[in-house]
């Protein structure tokens, strides 16, 4: 893996070739995955804003609901719940896709065509990959506080000015900006093992599911080993 990501900032400098292509896959790994971020941002909100209000009832003052839900959807759930399911959405399709072009010796004809599989097919999708996540997380950091602050309207005792009140009191340019930052090292990840695992494919149609299989647990481990390396280097850093 060490040697594939080397590989793959190596050819970032072969602009002329996957430039033409990083558009196309930005659109396709980041625009065409709003719908499922803000989806799964809605969700949490509503549930952030229940479980608040039942845990802080009668002993915590409930304008702290809006604290919780601004917290909680910028610095972990926005990125972490939008990885994992563009884990499986994103890395699935570039490993069987990258996959299907390795068994039916399509990347063989790359190379004897004398292109770089690396800058042709890996880079446009890593960089691709690695800008469009925080652009979809940071959507999905929207929805959910918007959907926290409906749910706390219409559901809830807790008036616009308490919840509003309550995600000012606390908010931080930090928390956005490590959501974001986490959300871009999942991209990358993601993408570089979705290319690795479709570019390793052998062995027919089964092995072109193996491999989509394979770069989907791989993804959301590593999404998993991620957000807590940033806990660690960072949030420790923070507290102290």
């Amino acid at each position: 893996m060490a040697r594939f990501t080397a590989d793959t900032l190596r050819a970032v400098a072969d602009v002329e070739t996957w430039g033409p292509f990083a558009s196309m896959h930005m659109r396709r790994l980041g625009v065409d995955s709003l719908p499922i971020g803000m989806f799964i941002a809605i969700f949490a909100g509503i549930v952030l804003s229940l479980l608040a209000s039942y845990s802080f009832t009668g002993a915590v003052p409930m304008y702290f609901v809006g604290t919780l839900v601004e917290k909680t959807i910028t610095m972990e759930l926005a990125p972490v719940l939008t990885g994992l399911a563009l884990a499986g959405r994103v890395g699935a399709n570039i490993a069987a896709e990258l996959g299907t072009m390795r068994v039916t010796e399509q990347i063989d004809a790359l190379e004897t065509l004398s292109y770089d599989p690396q800058s042709y097919l890996v880079v446009p999708r890593v960089i691709a990959g690695t800008v469009m996540f925080p652009v979809v997380v940071g959507a999905a950091m929207v929805t959910g506080v918007l959907s926290g602050w409906l749910t706390s309207v219409t559901l809830l005792d807790i008036s616009s000015a308490e919840f509003v009140k309550g995600l000012r009191l606390f908010f931080s340019e930090f928390d956005v900006r490590y959501g974001l930052v986490k959300s871009a090292s999942f991209g990358f990840m993601v993408t570089l093992i979705g290319s690795i695992r479709g570019l390793r494919a052998q062995g027919g149609a089964e092995g072109v599911g193996r491999a989509a299989t394979s770069a989907v647990v791989y993804s959301a481990v590593m999404i998993l080993v991620l957000d807590a390396f940033w806990a660690v280097i960072w949030l420790l850093g923070q507290g102290r």
